[in-house]
């Protein structure tokens, strides 16, 4: 074979992790469990990126966050008590496969997408995890948790990637459009959370809660059959803001109460990503990830054939605006 077909097959193949701009930063629990098992690791700790990027997010949310707090929680009873659980967790964690994960969400991206993340596993005070800087230098933060399966850290690096990715693409939105309908355009793309939890499961024929507790796919599986209820709910919202009927807090106020613990942006999206995927292809469906207006006209179009609800002609006609 000449060196020309080589090159060719190798530049077909697919990037590594590295090459994508994914990797797992541990340096900050690890210093914290060197800590506590008596370690004089303190400046290692305050030197790692984990920490020093956590110390800067919080100051970016306007919250205190000093050495001086961070050693006060070092030095709680508590914390000791849980190092062992800690390191087998992390131990655990650390053999994700991070070029594995973003290969199966780069399949749920438009080529264009650019998937660069940083994920952090920390251990901290606060038991929350979060994504930050997503314009700049994409971070994912996630908490240490013991009670967490490796399979579960899989699937939310996925799903938190499928953002970041999301986040990504240009703005194709018409700026011509008037602004109340820009900014019903804009909340559509709170359905991303239902294209994330397709992408982190990696099929529609995947539930999106097969990893996780038993509580938490039951409570999807019991919410999921509100699809018809909560899609009004939706359109009410939706239509409301392409008329101009409610002002910034208004909008903000009634759409975040849609997300809820994993409320209908999630469960709506999963079912009309799922939907679109399986009547009309993957690609037409990141065909809808460039605009969201066409998840909804795809879902339409084949949500009668499969028995499921459908969006009203008004709220349709809203959106309906050359793409």
């Amino acid at each position: 074979m000449t060196i020309s077909g080589i090159l060719a097959i190798l530049f077909a193949l697919p990037l590594p992790a590295v090459a994508q701009g994914l990797r797992i930063d541990t340096a900050e629990s690890d210093a914290v469990l060197a800590i506590l098992a008596g370690g004089n690791e303190r400046p290692r700790l305050l030197a790692s990126e984990g920490y020093t990027r956590l110390k800067k997010r919080e100051a970016s949310m306007g919250r205190t966050f000093s050495d001086a707090d961070f050693q006060a929680f070092l030095d709680s009873p508590a914390l000791p008590e849980k190092r062992d659980a800690l390191a087998a967790t992390l131990r655990e964690w650390k053999r994700a496969d991070i070029e594995a994960i973003g290969e199966r969400v780069r399949a749920f991206l438009p080529a264009e997408a650019k998937l660069k993340a940083t994920v952090y596993i920390v251990i901290k005070p606060q038991s929350n995890s979060f994504v930050f800087d997503l314009k700049a230098d994409p971070a994912i933060f996630l908490y240490l948790d013991p009670a967490k399966t490796r399979a579960q850290f899989e699937n939310t690096v996925a799903h938190e990637l499928h953002h970041i990715g999301l986040a990504s693409l240009p703005d194709r939105t018409d700026p011509a459009l008037p602004s109340k309908l820009r900014a019903a355009v804009e909340w559509l793309g709170a359905f991303g959370e239902g294209l994330a939890m397709l992408a982190a499961a990696g099929s529609p024929e995947v539930h999106p809660h097969r990893d996780s507790p038993p509580e938490d796919r039951a409570r999807w599986d019991r919410d999921s059959k509100n699809l018809a209820h909560d899609m009004r709910a939706v359109e009410g919202f939706l239509i409301a803001v392409a008329k101009g009927e409610l002002d910034e807090n208004q909008r903000r106020e009634k759409g975040m109460s849609f997300f809820g613990t994993q409320g209908p942006w999630y469960t709506v999206g999963w079912r009309m990503a799922v939907t679109v995927e399986q009547a009309k292809g993957r690609a037409e469906l990141l065909e809808c990830m460039r605009d969201m207006r066409r998840l909804l006209f795809d879902y339409n179009d084949a949500a009668k054939a499969a028995g499921f609800p459908q969006w009203s002609e008004e709220l349709i006609n809203a959106f309906r605006k050359p793409l």
